[in-house]
């Protein structure tokens, strides 16, 4: 962590320093980001003080691993399923599909939430691996119009967190499947190695907050949204948890799990093709993360992305700030693209640009229950169930 006298910059422009990070790429974009006096942030000090001690991607968590495989073998013995798993084409749920079957033995039900922005490269993935793994695939189709009317909601409540729509109905459709099969265990493709930086939470707000969704869609919606998947945090974090007994298990946290080895496992056994970024496999978190994010908010995810790949080892300091320095979009297609994600809401170009240009708004603008989900992230903590801080805004 070598000290950086280049680190801060004036703008004088707005008023403001700028500060990066001098062992990963966070820098001020994150309005509540620290740094201590070599110019470190809090982000690679809470990496190594709060998820580095508990995390063992080894030998003793390999014998953890094994011994949850185990069990939801057993408890799953007479039943059709053992487990429940989403894919969506992207590395870390393709690669847990792999995982789930080839490695550990496991007999999963196979989903996939169909919110109208799959990509060709994610659908020819999601074939891939559903043919070569003999298995079946459940397919959740949102309806379209309920779905469209959700987005352009949230792109005229002005916030930035927009992708809501998309996230939420994966969500909801994940604990519909396990409430409805009577499944207990939901394998899930999160992981430390690609994913132990946190989104900051003025960009990426809390996607079942029900009070916040409901006040943005009584104020924007025009559709009474009767099919669309719901599910608050309650439901899934209470009522499945502790009464209906729904754990989550994220095997790739046990072992060694790098992106790298992980691609080239898919793309050797399946055929599968990586994307240019992560997230990209809808078209729509692809315009959102690669263009309307950076350019509306001037946040970056790929700075959470590429630190989260430092601080694993996986990438390089210099590596990364070589890949910032470029548009995490196509500047000769940008315009293009902007047209079809218009014309796909059923918009004007011209209706696009405006809710790109209008006022900023963000969670706080609007009825939320940000206490709650600090408190609830309290008390999980202090029972053991999370380890990995949320950070707060």
């Amino acid at each position: 962590m070598k000290n950086n006298s280049q680190r801060i910059k004036i703008n004088r422009m707005k008023n403001t320093t700028y500060q990066i990070c001098t062992n990963c790429v966070m820098d001020t974009s994150d309005p509540n980001i620290k740094f201590d006096e070599n110019g470190v942030c809090d982000h690679c000090h809470d990496f190594e003080k709060y998820v580095k001690p508990h995390w063992h991607p080894d030998e003793k968590g390999r014998d953890e691993l094994n011994a949850i495989i185990k069990q939801i073998k057993q408890d799953g013995k007479s039943k059709e399923f053992d487990c429940l798993l989403g894919i969506s084409g992207g590395v870390d749920s393709s690669y847990m599909l792999h995982l789930a079957i080839k490695e550990l033995g496991l007999r999963p039900l196979v989903f996939h939430v169909d919110g109208g922005w799959n990509s060709e490269l994610a659908v020819h993935n999601i074939n891939v691996m559903i043919d070569k793994l003999g298995v079946d695939l459940y397919t959740q189709v949102i309806n379209w119009e309920e779905m469209k009317d959700f987005q352009l909601a949230f792109f005229k409540s002005g916030v930035p967190h927009i992708d809501i729509p998309q996230d939420h109905a994966f969500i909801a459709t994940l604990y519909n499947f396990a409430d409805k099969y009577k499944i207990k265990y939901i394998l899930n493709g999160g992981n430390i190695s690609t994913e132990c930086v946190q989104y900051p939470l003025k960009y990426y707000y809390y996607g079942t907050d029900m009070l916040q969704i409901n006040d943005i869609r009584k104020r924007f919606c025009t559709n009474k949204m009767e099919t669309y998947p719901f599910s608050s945090i309650f439901r899934h974090k209470v009522y499945l948890r502790y009464f209906k007994r729904v754990r989550v298990i994220k095997p790739l946290n046990y072992l060694p799990y790098t992106k790298e080895r992980a691609m080239k496992i898919l793309q050797e056994g399946y055929g599968w093709k990586p994307y240019p970024q992560k997230h990209f496999e809808s078209r729509f978190t692809k315009f959102f993360e690669g263009y309307w994010l950076p350019e509306r908010f001037g946040f970056d995810p790929r700075r959470v992305q590429f630190s989260s790949l430092i601080l694993t080892g996986q990438m390089t300091r210099k590596e990364a700030l070589e890949k910032l320095s470029k548009p995490a979009y196509d500047p000769e297609t940008i315009a293009e693209e902007f047209n079809y994600i218009a014309t796909k809401l059923g918009i004007t170009p011209e209706e696009l640009q405006y809710y790109f240009t209008m006022p900023k708004k963000y969670y706080w603008d609007y009825r939320n229950q940000q206490n709650i989900f600090k408190v609830g992230a309290r008390v999980l903590n202090l029972i053991g169930e999370e380890r990995v801080r949320k950070r707060n805004q």
